[in-house]
């Protein structure tokens, strides 16, 4: 049995805020039982894009809501737990207030870390891989420092109804959608076999693409993929032992692409 404080968690796509106000708190609230399930066993936590369903900061305004989790991730990074947060395609309008204020580790690409011997390669997942070129050009859009400074120059509770109304036509609002599983098809999975050939990792991890997937790659390595809290609230569990995809509080304990 692994020693406690010495594992590693990590889980992504909470889409706080959507669809609505209750729904939102109500997984909030879950998540938070789920930190407080693993706290006391936890060395790391990483948050791995897609937390917020949108995320912009203000010079000196942030978007209302969530006190609790902010709150449970100061606590718990005082005591010493490590929280990584990794820019979505959602969230990825932060500037400086989760590290300052919350004291999250913030990253906007990928990261590579050691665990017990295995290396591993962490990140949300949107933009890599073969295809979707459109949404490669928007990202590279939305990371346009004049453009970001334009959008800062805009009253929040306009910027806050135009994120609001687009999240409502995005696929997070239309998860049935989402629940097609083809290998072949996976742009996470090529981009995992491609990047493997070059520099291998025992374990590719992303989130973005809404289903708990867990598939053999060729080394003995495995693509990873975190899913999201609407429907699977699944997550990984990486101890000396294992990395393990795993489920909180959830019936829906479907693993897609595992052999």
């Amino acid at each position: 049995m692994a020693n406690s404080k010495q594992n590693i968690y990590l889980a992504s796509d909470f889409h706080f805020g959507v669809p609505n106000y209750q729904e939102s708190l109500t997984r909030e609230k879950k998540v938070i039982r789920w930190l407080e399930f693993i706290e006391d066993k936890a060395k790391e936590i990483h948050l791995v894009g897609d937390i917020w369903d949108f995320w912009f900061e203000y010079k000196y305004t942030v978007p209302k809501g969530n006190v609790r989790l902010l709150g449970t991730l100061s606590r718990l990074i005082d005591q010493g737990i490590e929280i990584h947060f990794y820019t979505g395609n959602h969230d990825m309008w932060t500037f400086g207030y989760l590290e300052k204020e919350i004291g999250m580790k913030v990253y906007k690409k990928p990261q590579e870390f050691t665990y017990f011997g295995k290396k591993y390669l962490i990140g949300h997942g949107d933009g890599l891989g073969p295809g979707d070129r459109s949404y490669k050009m928007l990202k590279k859009l939305f990371a346009n420092k004049f453009l970001q400074w334009c959008l800062a120059r805009l009253h929040p509770n306009f910027v806050l109804w135009i994120a609001s109304y687009f999240s409502k036509r995005s696929r997070v609002a239309n998860v049935e959608k989402d629940k097609i599983f083809h290998k072949e098809e996976e742009w996470l999975y090529q981009y995992c076999i491609e990047k493997n050939h070059k520099d291998f990792h025992d374990f590719y991890i992303f989130g973005h693409r809404h289903l708990p997937i867990n598939i053999d790659l060729e080394n003995q390595s495995k693509y990873i993929n975190l899913g999201e809290w609407i429907n699977y609230c699944s997550y990984v569990q990486i101890t000396p032992e294992n990395t393990s995809l795993l489920f909180f509080e959830s019936e829906n304990e479907m693993v897609f692409g595992l052999n």
